[in-house]
Parts: C-alpha cells; sequence; structure tokens
C-alpha cells in the first residue's frame, strides 16, 4: 500500500514542504482474521496498516468492495481498519478538509492503494483460514518511548498518577497466531504505544517508520532458519577472481522491460504464505519515540518544561531520538527495540485464548452527547475545534512561529484572529463550549465547500476470549487511556455473569476506523497543550468515550445488542477536490534512455557498513507505482545469474527520486543507495533500477530498466 512516492504531502506533520521523494522500506497492510469453527460462527477481522491513521471513506469503500465479495460475512461491525501513525506515508486519502489542506486535496492515487492493499490483505487472510490457536502474552517496554507533554501530565490528580510507575504506558500486548495442525507459528500483532515521529517533519522518503521497521525487522527474523554469525564474515578477503568478475560487469544501459517484471526482482513474494508481524499503535497521544528529550535548536539547552519552546519560540524545540541526529537510525533503534520485546513475548506465549468471539460498534454524533459528571451534572460535549497550541505543534514536529503549547491567556493576537474569523466566526455558543481552550479553527463549524471536521464517529469493541480490543478514532493521551480501558474492565467484570474478571485483558487500538485527533484528560485539558488543543469535542470528550464505551461493555458483557443510534458517517467520495496533478510526460537528456546511469558506483571492493550508490535518469514513480514490484534491487551474482538479494522493500536499501516536476533538475534522477549489512554475504553486486514512463499525459506507460557496474563486498 506504498502509494506514490514523488511530489504528494505526508500525512501527520501538516507541512506542506514534506512531499514525497522516494522510499525509505515499503508501506503493508497487514491483516488477521479469527473465525469460530462453523459456517455461521462468529468472526472478526482486524488490518493493521502502516499508515497515519484510518480514514472513514477507506473504510467505507473497502465495506463495499468486501459486501460485493463476500456479501454480509465482512461488515462495519466486525472488521477494525487501524493505523500505526506513521508521519512518512503519502496523505490525500482522508475525506475531511483539515487533514487534506496540505496535501492539496484528495489524491486518488494514495487512496486507491490504501484500499486495495486492505482489500487484498483480507481475501489473503480469508483464504488462508485454517484451525489454529491463539497465544497471548504481555510485559514491559520502557526505553521506546517518553511523555513529550509532561507538564500536562501532572495536571492530573496526585492520587491517580501515584498509581502508576510512569507517565507513559510500557506494556506490550501480544498474540501469537499458531496452525493447530501443524505446529507452525504463522503470525503475531503486537499494541505498544510510541508515536511514529522517529522520522522528521523533513524527512521525503515514504517509510513506515519504527513501527513498519519493527514488522520488516520480525518478518525477516522469522524467516531466517539459519544464519552466519557476525564475526564468521569479519575479515574475509574476497578471492580474486571474484574480483576480476565484478571487474568485467560494465553498467547495462537503460531497456525496455514488462510491466511485471520488477516483481520477478522482489525478494518476498507475497502469495498469503510468508509470517506477518504487525507493530500496532495505542493509546499514543502524548507518547514520543524521541527519547532522549527535547533540547534548543539555539542553545542545545533543554526545552521550556511548561511549554516545550526556547525563549518562547516553539519551532526551536525539537525532539531528540536515540539515534540523534540520524533520523533513520533514530528510526530502526526505536524499531529494534519493540521488535526484540516482541520476539521475547512470542517465544514465551503460553495463555490460551479461549472462549467467545463478539463485536459491537456504535456511530455517535460526538458534537452533541450529553454526559454525566461527577454523579448528577450533565454537561456536554462540543462541534469540533483547534485550539492554538495545535498550531504550535509539538516537540517531534514544531508548528507555526507565535504559538505555543499551553498558552490560554491571549493566545491569539489580532492577525490570526481577523483570519480566522474571516474563515469562520465561531459562535458563542462554540466559544463557551470549548473553553479553557480558545477556538483557532472552528472546524467543526466550517462546511465549505464541504465538512471540515468529522462529527458521526465510530467506537467499537472486538472479544477474542479474554482479549477486548477497543477500536477508538483518534490518539488518547497515556491517562486518557488508562481511565477507558479501567473502566470497560470495570464494567464488563461487574455486568457479567462471570466470563469477565481480573485477567481479561483490555487494550486500546488508536487511530481506527476513522480520525478525530485526540482525546486528552479534562484535566490535561486546563493546560491545553498540544494534545489538549487538538481535543476536537471540548472538554469532556474523554468523559463521553467513557460512557458509551461502557454502554457497548455492559451490552456485551450481558449478551444483548448495543442500542443503535440510526447515525451513519457521510460519502464525501463525489465531493472531494483534488488540485494536485498528475505528470504529463517525461523525457531524458537528448542521447540518453531511461535507465541509463548517470553517475556509477564509485569504487570496486566494499564491505558491511558501506554505503553505495549510484544515478540513473528516470521518470516520475507515479506513473506506476509497482505495488508488489520494486523500484530498486540489489542483486548477486550467483552461478552466472543475477539473483535479487535487498529491495526497496529492505531498511538498508533506499530509493530517492527528484525531477522537473519537484526538484532542480529538468529532468528525472533516481538515486539507489546501499547501506551494507553487516551480515552481507561475500560476493558479487550490482544495484538495478525499475521504472515507468509516459510520453504524454495521455500516452500509454512503459517500462524501463538499468543496472549499475559490478562491485564486490567482503
Amino acid at each position: 500500500m506504498t502509494g506514490p512516492a514523488a511530489g504528494v504531502n505526508m500525512m501527520g506533520y501538516a507541512n506542506m514542504e514534506q512531499v514525497t521523494g522516494g522510499i525509505h522500506f515499503r508501506l503493508r497492510a497487514r491483516a488477521f482474521i479469527v473465525a469460530e469453527e462453523g459456517t455461521q460462527g462468529n468472526r472478526i477481522a482486524f488490518v493493521n496498516l502502516d499508515a497515519g491513521m484510518a480514514s472513514q471513506l477507506v473504510t467505507i469503500k473497502v465495506m463495499e468492495r468486501l459486501k460485493s465479495r463476500y456479501g454480509n460475512l465482512y461488515h462495519e461491525n466486525n472488521v477494525a481498519i487501524s493505523g500505526t501513525h506513521t508521519h512518512a506515508g503519502p496523505g490525500g486519502y482522508l475525506q475531511y478538509i483539515t487533514y487534506s489542506v496540505t496535501s492539496l486535496g484528495f489524491v486518488p492515487q494514495s487512496f486507491d492503494a490504501i484500499v486495495t492493499a486492505i482489500e487484498l490483505s483480507i481475501v489473503q487472510a480469508h483464504e488462508n483460514l485454517k484451525p489454529g490457536s491463539i497465544f497471548i502474552n504481555t510485559g514491559d517496554l520502557e526505553n521506546a518511548g517518553i511523555n513529550r507533554s509532561p507538564s500536562a501530565y501532572l495536571f492530573n490528580p496526585p492520587e491517580e498518577r501515584a498509581k502508576y510507575q510512569r507517565d507513559v504506558d510500557t506494556t506490550m500486548t501480544l498474540l501469537k497466531f499458531v496452525d493447530r495442525n501443524s505446529g507452525k507459528s504463522i503470525g503475531a500483532f503486537s499494541w505498544f504505544a510510541t508515536h511514529g515521529t522517529s522520522m522528521s517533519r523533513d524527512n521525503k522518503l515514504v517509510s513506515g517508520d519504527n513501527k513498519g521497521a519493527a514488522a520488516r525487522f520480525f518478518e525477516d527474523w522469522f524467516a531466517s532458519t539459519s544464519k552466519t554469525s557476525d564475526s564468521s564474515l569479519k575479515n574475509l578477503r574476497v578471492p580474486s577472481t571474484l574480483m576480476e568478475e565484478a571487474s568485467r560487469v560494465n553498467a547495462t544501459g537503460g531497456q525496455p522491460c514488462q510491466k511485471t517484471t520488477s516483481q520477478s526482482s522482489k525478494v518476498r513474494k507475497q502469495d498469503g504464505s510468508l509470517f506477518v508481524g504487525a507493530f500496532c499503535q495505542s493509546n499514543v497521544g502524548d507518547v514520543s519515540p524521541n527519547v532522549l528529550g527535547a533540547f534548543c535548536l539555539d542553545s542545545g539547552k533543554p526545552c521550556d518544561f511548561n511549554h516545550s519552546s526556547c525563549h518562547g519560540n516553539d519551532q526551536l524545540c525539537v525532539g531528540r531520538g536515540p539515534g540523534y541526529p540520524d533520523e533513520i537510525l533514530s528510526t530502526k533503534i526505536i524499531g529494534e527495540r519493540q521488535f526484540q520485546k516482541a520476539v521475547d513475548l512470542f517465544s514465551d506465549a503460553k495463555e490460551e485464548i479461549k472462549g467467545k468471539i463478539d463485536y459491537r460498534l456504535v456511530y455517535l454524533n460526538f458534537t452533541n452527547i450529553e454526559v454525566v459528571v461527577d454523579g448528577n451534572q450533565v454537561v456536554k460535549t462540543c462541534p469540533a475545534a483547534l485550539g492554538p497550541g495545535f498550531a504550535a505543534g509539538t516537540t517531534d514536529g514544531p508548528g507555526v512561529f507565535g504559538f505555543q503549547q499551553g498558552d490560554t491567556e491571549a493566545s491569539i493576537n489580532e492577525f490570526w484572529k481577523m483570519l480566522r474569523d474571516t474563515i469562520k466566526e465561531p459562535s458563542q455558543y462554540q466559544i463557551d463550549c470549548q473553553k479553557p481552550k480558545t477556538v483557532l479553527l472552528d472546524t467543526g463549524e466550517m462546511f465549505w465547500p464541504y465538512a471540515w471536521a468529522p462529527a458521526i464517529l465510530p467506537i467499537q469493541m472486538l472479544r477474542l476470549g479474554q482479549l477486548i480490543i477497543l477500536s477508538v478514532p483518534g490518539e488518547f493521551t497515556t491517562m486518557a487511556g488508562r481511565r477507558l480501558r479501567e473502566a470497560v474492565k470495570e464494567t464488563l467484570i461487574s455486568s457479567g455473569n462471570g466470563e469477565f474478571s481480573n485477567d481479561t485483558y483490555v487494550i486500546i487500538a488508536g487511530l481506527t476506523n476513522t480520525y478525530s485527533q485526540y482525546i486528552a484528560t479534562f484535566e490535561e485539558y486546563e493546560q491545553q497543550r498540544y494534545e489538549a488543543a487538538s481535543t476536537l469535542y471540548g472538554p469532556h470528550t474523554l468523559a463521553a468515550y467513557v460512557q458509551e464505551f461502557k454502554n457497548l461493555a455492559q451490552a456485551m458483557a450481558k449478551g444483548e445488542k448495543s442500542n443503535g443510534t440510526g447515525l451513519t458517517p457521510p460519502d464525501l467520495s463525489s465531493v472531494q477536490i483534488s488540485l494536485l496533478q498528475d505528470p504529463s510526460g517525461d523525457a531524458p537528456p537528448q542521447g540518453t534512455k531511461f535507465g541509463d546511469i548517470k553517475s556509477d558506483v564509485t569504487g570496486d571492493s566494499f564491505k558491511g557498513g558501506d554505503k553505495i550508490n549510484a544515478t540513473f535518469w528516470s521518470a516520475n514513480p507515479r506513473y506506476d507505482l509497482l505495488t508488489e514490484g520494486t523500484f530498486a534491487v540489489v542483486e548477486m551474482l550467483q552461478g552466472g545469474r543475477w539473483v535479487p538479494a535487498y529491495d526497496d522493500d529492505d531498511f538498508c536499501l533506499f530509493f530517492k527520486w527528484d525531477g522537473p516536476h519537484f526538484g532542480p533538475s529538468p529532468y528525472g534522477l533516481a538515486t539507489i543507495e546501499w547501506q551494507v549489512p553487516q551480515e552481507v554475504s561475500p560476493g558479487v553486486y550490482r544495484l538495478r533500477h525499475y521504472g515507468s514512463f509516459k510520453t504524454s499525459k495521455e500516452s500509454s506507460v512503459n517500462y524501463f530498466t538499468g543496472a549499475s557496474s559490478g562491485f564486490t563486498v567482503a
């Protein structure tokens, strides 16, 4: 589901200058289905996306496709679609204006890639259903996330904070799926809270960030049945015969090829038989993977504690990952930490999931929910709105100059107030309802040219025996998630007939089915840091979630259907605006062909840790996404044949593109860069590039390939 790798704004940081320019590694949809035996038994499907978040429009269209394939077998009640929250995937696939402004509106290519991948992942899971067992395990991972809004966390009651050792959740929960007949493990899904912001707001490479990296490491670890230790590869000399052989391998020059040729160069064939390891998101709202903390760019000192700014400037305060200043290394380290914990839990998973499969879903209009708080006080949620702290951004991605997190006094100057009122002046009801948030963008009362923010949201509960998954359409902060989990668990135990107990597991699957930004606690809302300023429906948003999830939990515990509201979210596909233009035709310089080398590999012999690159004359990768193919390959010479060893789904191989539409060159250029792994097998290698082009907007798509000169790796 990688999407367009050139010129499309990335979803997450709302930085208009952050447009795709290549691939770090490919994005994937990973799914599991669990069904009770027998054709009439209950079933659930859970899909984990290497994407910023789920999208209501994506969910609507996936359900339409599943209905056409399977009738009423899969539907909105028993299918959950969840995003990992990478900030390095192409945007333009959500239907509300707030989330498509920076992508210049709707991007059909992004949308179609995601919808198709979700559909096909469910199809593969469905076709591979077999008698199986599921095992569950939990453990603590303490070095993969810190609280990026610690001052807001301190607003929560001291007695509540005293119940927890840390201001972030450290629990990872893992499911291990085993084929009952063969005893072979076929997959593992885990949930853990940390943001997909190891890659910065300046990154241009499509990437699954730390959770996508963890998935790649886990799946490759499982696939490797035997490994040669690193030590045995050190100091190996390359035989002179190989050196001579490499010296005879010249760059091929550009050559035509078929549409499917690049698929033959894939290292991992996606036929549904591979082990699936997914790293899912949880209550991630205030959790950052930049675990070294936030520091001022000018002084190197820690940022202001209450506002995460430097001398009042939010743009100078930036979080540092464990590989600082190398964001690729930070992504790798945080991914490895999640992967290693998952391996530990996977290897030691003994408790089997037993009991019913069940599900509940209800749609609610979150702009006007009555909530009972403090015993008898009735309050309401509000139409969606964003506060000034939203514009300030976070330590993971600073926002607009002139704003600060946690500023509730005179937080909008006259210029911004005038601009706000020009777009939409908030009603007095909205101003009063959102307090102490000052309304910067009145998105819930903005409907031109179509809705700016969601009003009708799904909340969903899935049950797998003693495991309850709470599908939430947003980012709960640490304490907000704890309150929701505890309230649901208490309700299940008190309302049931003994089926639920203290041994019941309750997890939060964040950013699922649609997206409605953040959910902070009532106390955190008082300070109005980024998460609170982005809590759309006012100070009682969390209370509304807790109330309504308790209703679902009570219905599930008693075996009753949830009370339907008769609401359905709108399908806004017919009114979407798309301002991003498709590429209109490319051509290489005179006397060259696409796939010809512009700059070849420099050097004859390399070793683990070295970086090797070659640049090719190329065309915009949006002409064909090469789905289940690859733009970049490292080939190894074996028995006189070139065999793919690494492709653009590998963490060590980078495909970088710039061209006449988005870069300084009047022609398209593709650079393939390989950071040689330490565990590489010695031998003769070369770099290969695949691509496609059109000569005009109306012409058909043509395909090409080219390869570098050969070189040796020791």
